[in-house]
């Protein structure tokens, strides 16, 4: 009768234990891995529903990960920020330096872009009619580009649009907002 019993009890080997841990292990790496990588490739903040949705990892399970990537990109030369439970890569604010260095080499906005830009910045909150007026009809095209990318917020002014930077500019060109100090 004993024999019949010891025969239906499943016996964990020391050796069966391991084999389990290195899958759990490797599990667990593997998805570390994809959420770096998500965070990586995004370039922008990722809140745990972005997350879940890219990685297909498990509320808690993501949850112990953003905080392992955050010990593990405490300092360094990438940091990874957290800003209202939402995620980014970035590169420290020690190397800002180093990255202006390499953005002047080819802007991604074009000269005139930058200077419409620039007068938004400066003059904000600033009608659309008013920066067509300083900068010309090309304006048109770059205020619909910096909308549409997310640096600029337009609202209903009367017959024209009053524009404002959105916080996406200011984490764009990482400085701090005004309405931040």
């Amino acid at each position: 009768m004993e024999d019949n019993k010891k025969q239906r009890e499943v016996i964990l080997t020391e050796e069966t234990a391991k084999e389990l841990d290195n899958v759990f292990i490797d599990k667990e790496k593997s998805s570390e891995e994809k959420v770096e990588a998500a965070l990586f490739v995004s370039g922008k903040y990722l809140n745990l529903q972005d997350l879940i949705m890219l990685t297909d990892i498990n509320p808690l399970m993501l949850k112990e990960i953003l905080k392992r990537l955050e010990k593990k990109y405490s300092q360094g030369a990438i940091v990874l920020i957290n800003k209202n439970q939402s995620w980014k890569m970035d590169v420290s604010s020690k190397y800002y330096y180093l990255i202006n260095k390499l953005a002047t080499g080819k802007a991604e906005f074009t000269k005139a872009e930058q200077e419409t830009l620039a007068v938004i910045a400066y003059k904000q909150p600033i009608k659309q009619s008013v920066v067509i007026k300083i900068r010309g009809n090309k304006a048109y095209d770059h205020i619909k580009k910096f909308i549409e990318i997310g640096l600029v917020q337009a609202k209903p002014f009367g017959h024209t649009m009053e524009l404002n930077l959105s916080e996406d500019f200011y984490d764009y060109f990482n400085i701090e907002s005004i309405k931040q100090s």
